[in-house]
């Protein structure tokens, strides 16, 4: 059985951040996020990378991330471009947004062999999210419906720069996904956090201990069987409803697997503080928290 995989979603546009955040540095030794999450990756025993890019910015990527890591791990590269859709399909006229993170996945369909993990370019997850990641990719190597995610505390993934959007998660009693829902605009508030419903014009508090996903998955295979099916779907009849934004999303994809009784998702759990970059304006508190952790010791001053 292959070991797993570690898959990375690297295509976005980055619009709120204004820039490509993927390969913007956020230390003294020029350290992207996406380094600590691969290091970590590494240190947690994965082997492998595959990098979901876009062709514009390739070279900038390789040179900049692929390469260095290359000397550690196995590295393939996998594309999301706008015009990979079916043939029957005309991508609509004026559209520049991604496909969503479902279309970015079945990228990679045709160069992961095994179990994988996949996560954001942008997101700092901390050390355990791998660990138990790896452990459970491992320990489940041969049940084929069986994946899982890492949920955070909403309250440790929220930016004081803007609203996010955040899968909303709820477990049954052995620890499993039962409902898990895109919910946009969550804020932090003075005394918490709140969600909107109606673009900002009313808000309602929710729990800042409230489980969230933060698209660190583990899945099998079988996954793009259940993705194709519902990547079809998005583009005969779902891409209409809104030309210009429309995506199909995993957290949105998994549920329907759930719900259908074609995959069970253990909901892992971490305690550790996410950053990332959502907006531009995050990148000093970004910074500052990777100073610190390299100055308690958790990271070397240079990764590779």
């Amino acid at each position: 059985m292959s070991k797993p995989a570690l898959v990375i979603l690297a295509a976005g546009m980055g619009s709120r951040y204004g820039g490509l955040k993927q390969i913007d540095p956020i230390d003294e030794q020029g350290h992207k996020i996406i380094d600590f999450s691969i290091y970590d990756a590494w240190k947690a025993g994965f082997e492998k990378v595959v990098f979901i890019i876009k062709h514009e910015i390739e070279e900038d990527f390789k040179k900049m991330v692929g390469d260095p890591i290359s000397k550690h791990m196995e590295v393939e590269y996998v594309y999301q471009e706008l015009d990979n859709v079916p043939e029957d399909f005309s991508v609509p006229e004026g559209r520049v947004k991604p496909w969503g993170t479902t279309h970015a996945l079945m990228c990679c369909k045709d160069v992961i062999d095994g179990p994988f993990m996949v996560i954001n370019s942008d997101d700092y997850y901390g050390k355990d999210g791998y660990r138990v990641m790896y452990d459970f990719l491992t320990s489940t190597a041969d049940d084929e419906k069986a994946y899982a995610m890492v949920a955070y505390e909403l309250g440790k993934t929220l930016t004081e720069k803007g609203s996010v959007t955040r899968g909303v998660c709820k477990s049954d009693a052995e620890g499993y996904l039962k409902d898990i829902v895109e919910q946009k605009m969550l804020v932090k508030t003075e005394d918490g956090a709140a969600f909107s419903e109606d673009e900002g014009v009313t808000f309602k508090p929710i729990d800042v201990l409230t489980p969230v996903s933060m698209n660190m998955w583990g899945f099998k295979k079988s996954v793009f069987d259940g993705f194709g099916i519902a990547l079809t779907d998005f583009f005969a009849n779902k891409v209409a409803v809104n030309p210009a934004k429309a995506e199909c999303l995993i957290p949105t994809e998994v549920d329907v697997l759930i719900k259908n009784d074609k995959a069970t998702v253990k909901m892992l759990t971490s305690s550790e503080q996410w950053f990332g970059v959502t907006y531009q304006e995050d990148k000093p508190y970004v910074v500052a928290s990777i100073k610190a952790l390299k100055d308690a010791g958790a990271y070397p001053e240079k990764l590779w």
